[in-house]
């Protein structure tokens, strides 16, 4: 599968890297990242393994290769932090899991790690089970054309909702909190990009909904905190533990750090992991002997029974059909750090309080690591043939102490749910459909308006 071995040129660490083409004044390289941005990524690496970009006024650093990507992720020279870090900070703010650096950080990470934990997740297969077959029949029910990003959002929310914060209360705000999501998370991605500042406060339109759709959404969070507290009741789920964690002086955590981790809760559960269920249902509707498939290999290895949690480990084509759904179209295709320290890079010269950014999409389409890079091959994930993938090739969850804590948890949601709707229903494009992609903070496609067939 392996094009060529990944490896950092040989040049001196005195040396800048070059600059990308196609900067316009005042935008630089921000225009073309408004524009075409995966095209744009995607081209990088044919000018180097580390290029300079301008966004607005500032100098970006974009990594290319996979080797480069895994030594920034993993070395403590860079922290999270730069454009995107900050286009998000209004919505994650400074003390959620997902933002904080250092000390703060790896103490979050132990408060939060063990609902994650591998044991743990089997707890929560009855709830993805139920979520995933309510799907399937509220289909049925439902029948004509369905509004996927609005399904695909529900189902994430409510599972995200009903595993790591154990609340009914959830059922009322699933829909608030997608609605806000889609509009905060379009508004950021310009931000990052586009770095006015201050123009952003201007009361316009777009300004005004977004500032709506942040101000409900931390309502929302507040509204959460406060019905469990005022419930009495202490579940053991990963909001208990945040009421219940302790600082490093013993004293309780702050609300603030309460909140902000609430947030880093629902907004992976919700954005990351409903638009790749989008993108899933894109495949198998493009793509409609992939769902057959699954429908075999469901039938048998459960036969006639719904699907459950205790069959995902045996639902190896599936969960290949989910891992090369992650490759091509991962939900975070952007990501960006910050240098804390005068570094080398690729034989680069990365200067103290640099940001760097780097596409796992790009990494993950690069022909330089995958033959026939733009297929959708689920067998390319085969044991005989995942062995030759160049490491940090394929890093939909990143890796070091930055990895997503629940990629288990959605590998098997996502696994799951894919297994329930595909042995239930065939796929089909209705009216007003639009599989191109949503250029965000996150990758989805745009709007899919589907029918589902009965098998």
């Amino acid at each position: 599968m392996t094009v060529e071995s990944v490896r950092p040129k040989d040049t001196t660490a005195s040396a800048e890297p070059p600059v990308a083409g196609g900067a316009v004044p005042l935008l630089g390289h921000g225009w073309r990242l408004v524009r075409d941005p995966l095209a744009f990524l995607s081209q990088l690496r044919d000018h180097g393994d580390v290029v300079r970009l301008k966004l607005g006024p500032k100098t970006v650093y974009a990594v290319t290769t996979p080797a480069l990507t895994g030594a920034v992720a993993l070395s403590p020279d860079y922290i999270i932090a730069g454009p995107l870090w900050e286009s998000l900070e209004s919505l994650l703010g400074k003390e959620g899991v997902a933002t904080a650096n250092g000390k703060l950080h790896r103490r979050q990470r132990r408060t939060i790690q063990p609902a994650f934990r591998l044991d743990a997740i089997p707890a929560y297969g009855p709830i993805m089970a139920e979520e995933s077959h309510a799907l399937v029949e509220r289909w049925r029910a439902a029948g004509g054309v369905l509004d996927i990003t609005y399904e695909s959002f529900r189902v994430a929310v409510r599972v995200a909702a009903r595993c790591l914060m154990r609340g009914s209360y959830m059922d009322a705000r699933a829909d608030r909190i997608c609605a806000d999501l889609t509009t905060l998370f379009a508004g950021m991605y310009q931000r990052m990009v586009v770095p006015l500042g201050p123009l952003y406060k201007v009361p316009l339109p777009a300004n005004r909904e977004f500032n709506r759709a942040l101000a409900d959404l931390h309502v929302l969070v507040d509204e959460i905190v406060a019905d469990r507290r005022a419930g009495g009741q202490k579940p053991d789920d990963l909001l208990m533990a945040l009421l219940e964690a302790k600082d490093d002086n013993g004293d309780p955590i702050g609300e603030q750090e309460i909140h902000d981790q609430v947030i880093a809760i629902l907004t992976p559960g919700a954005e990351t992991v409903g638009s790749t269920v989008m993108s899933l249902l894109l495949i198998l509707t493009e793509h409609p002997e992939l769902g057959d498939k699954i429908r075999d290999e469901v039938e048998s290895v459960v036969g006639d029974r719904p699907v459950a949690f205790e069959d995902v480990r045996k639902l190896t084509y599936t969960a290949n059909v989910v891992t090369e759904t992650l490759r091509l179209y991962p939900a975070v295709w952007i990501l960006t750090r910050r240098a804390v320290a005068d570094t080398e890079l690729g034989g680069y010269r990365i200067p103290k309080g640099a940001d760097l950014i780097y596409s796992p999409y790009a990494i993950q389409r690069d022909r330089r690591s995958y033959e026939r890079n733009e297929d959708f091959d689920p067998d390319r994930w085969l044991p005989e043939r995942s062995k030759d993938v160049p490491k940090y090739a394929m890093s939909p969850f990143s890796v070091g102490n930055r990895k997503c804590p629940s990629d288990h948890f959605s590998m098997a949601e996502l696994t799951l749910l894919t297994a329930a709707v595909a042995h239930a229903y065939r796929f089909e494009h209705a009216a007003h459909s639009d599989a191109r992609p949503r250029i965000g903070i996150t990758l989805r496609p745009r709007r899919l308006m589907l029918r589902a067939l009965a098998r």
